[in-house]
């Protein structure tokens, strides 16, 4: 568990970090918020709740809570069902109770048995997502609200249709301050980072947000350049304490007793929990620094978050990988990142309203624009096909799902196609692991992969590894192994990392010989002879 000295040891990677994640978060809760029939304020709400009680529930050190766009459909259709919005906001309370016994019954163990090819492929659909959708707003084509990732768009559009509009409603000042912040970020990105450390504790979206509001007052009066209100941020701006607080919507609790709600609360906790125990895996994978979240005490944070936000007026809340992986490329090292980002949005939606309003929304698309090309680099993709068709196919199936119909089943998909290639290639194995010499006080373990190790065997083999002690000798003995899943491959990659922190020496013993800490389980495992 993280120490709490150990969140302020790390302030000047995870302040700046905050700041690029509430630039991040800030359009996508008003989007989501829009896109769900919600009030704008709700999810607001959400993403503060997501920040600050999740964030500092959580046992994750890079991943950021909020409201989900994955939800979006789902509350839309809740509200009217439900007959109004107050009665939503009881089977939000009643998930997020749902969620907190998931995590009591150990329930966040589903998120390992999902390959990592379908993780891969998640997040490089996602990115593909967020660039195609943020092309009309970096043109200045605001007919879809920010956080409507779906194919099939609440107006009527679909994502390439929006494309193909945004050709004739190009507007001329949101474009030229939307290059202006994609230049900023990409100077700041491949040169200015690299030259001095206050380039690294300035971030480059700040900038670029502080370039767009100049602008914006700038041309403000020309006619040709003045970018309209629909084209900025839309915060709400209470006039008093009394109209600030009058944006908190509470539940009816009277609605407690209509079925129709436990069933929406049902629906939301079993999403909620399952798209935020796909993005835990997918954020562990994307840390550089290899740290292994928690998934039943994610499952109760997320639960104490939703049943907070939904007492107050909130949307629901999971972890979000848009945000999470904007984290990571922003070099956070703990969970004050993201409670800090909670601080800053409701700070600023408190004090600064106004200056809110004044950032267009291009600049904004900019930074998710940079967001979205690393998580669907081509060098994923060339990585992905090198592995071979049995990690190709499930990835790129799953990218085609995320893309042209949505993140859920896309992801459903993906793994329905993993299954049916390691069921495919499986044999019946009684065991994929023996393990001995831990009664012994020598230090000394010895672990025997079976003959076939799948993704199925990730959850088992990563808690074993992780129980190891420090200033141990492991033993790892893959003689009569015949099948190991890249899955596998990558966790003993991983593990290396920490296992050099925690001194532990790994023995690997093959068919090929014995080597001492290998520098590449993947190229090992990659070079050995394969079975016949």
């Amino acid at each position: 568990m993280m120490k709490l000295t150990d969140s302020f040891a790390y302030l000047k990677n995870d302040i700046p970090a905050s700041a690029v994640v509430f630039f991040v978060a800030l359009p996508l809760c008003l989007g989501i918020a829009l896109a769900s029939g919600a009030p704008l304020f709700a999810g607001l709400i959400a993403g503060i709740i997501g920040g600050v009680v999740v964030g500092a529930l959580s046992g994750s050190k890079v991943g950021v809570s909020g409201p989900a766009a994955g939800l979006a459909a789902i509350v839309l259709t809740a509200i009217g069902t439900l007959g109004g919005y107050e009665n939503f906001l009881v089977a939000v309370v009643l998930a997020g109770i749902m969620q907190i016994l998931f995590g009591i019954l150990k329930a966040g163990v589903i998120g390992y048995y999902f390959p990592s090819s379908v993780i891969k492929g998640m997040l490089s659909g996602i990115g593909i997502i967020i660039i195609l959708k943020q092309i009309p707003h970096f043109f200045g084509y605001d007919a879809s609200p920010e956080g409507n990732f779906a194919f099939f768009q609440i107006d009527g559009q679909n994502t390439f249709s929006e494309i193909l509009n945004t050709l004739n409603h190009v507007h001329p000042g949101s474009l030229i301050i939307g290059v202006i912040g994609l230049a900023i970020l990409l100077l700041w990105d491949k040169v200015l980072s690299k030259k001095a450390k206050i380039f690294q504790l300035i971030q480059g979206p700040l900038v670029a947000v502080v370039v767009s509001i100049i602008f914006y007052l700038v041309t403000k009066s020309n006619s040709g350049l003045a970018i309209a209100s629909t084209h900025l941020v839309s915060v709400p701006v209470p006039d008093s304490l009394d109209s600030f607080l009058g944006q908190f919507t509470l539940p009816n609790f009277s609605a407690i007793t209509n079925p129709q709600v436990w069933v929406v609360a049902f629906t939301i906790a079993l999403v909620a929990s399952l798209e935020t125990l796909l993005c835990v895996e997918a954020a562990d994978k994307l840390d550089p620094h290899k740290n292994v979240t928690p998934t039943n005490r994610e499952l109760f944070a997320q639960g104490t978050g939703n049943v907070i936000s939904g007492l107050i007026g909130g949307l629901p809340i999971t972890q979000v990988i848009v945000r999470s992986s904007a984290n990571i490329q922003s070099g956070a090292r703990t969970k004050m990142s993201a409670i800090l980002h909670g601080f800053l949005l409701l700070i600023s939606v408190i004090l600064i309203p106004t200056i809110l309003n004044m950032i267009p929304l291009s600049v904004l698309a900019a930074i998710l624009l940079i967001v979205g090309w690393k998580l669907a680099k081509p060098s994923i993709f060339v990585k992905m096909y090198n592995l071979g068709w049995k990690q190709f196919a499930p990835f790129v199936i799953t990218i085609l799902g995320i893309v042209f119909i949505d993140l859920l089943y896309g992801l459903g998909i993906g793994l329905m196609v993993g299954v049916i290639i390691t069921m495919r290639n499986s044999y019946k194995n009684s065991h994929f692991l023996h393990k001995e010499g831990e009664d012994v006080d020598d230090g000394k373990i010895k672990m025997t992969l079976a003959e076939e190790v799948t993704f199925f065997n990730k959850g088992a083999i990563l808690k074993e590894l992780d129980n190891l002690p420090e200033n141990s000798f492991l033993e790892l003995d893959v003689r009569k192994t015949r099948f190991l899943d890249n899955d596998i491959i990558e966790i003993l990659e991983d593990f290396a990392l920490k296992a050099k922190e925690r001194n532990i020496t790994i023995k690997l013993i093959s068919e090929r010989g014995t080597v001492e800490n290998p520098p590449s389980y993947i190229e090992f495992f990659k070079l050995r002879p394969k079975a016949a």
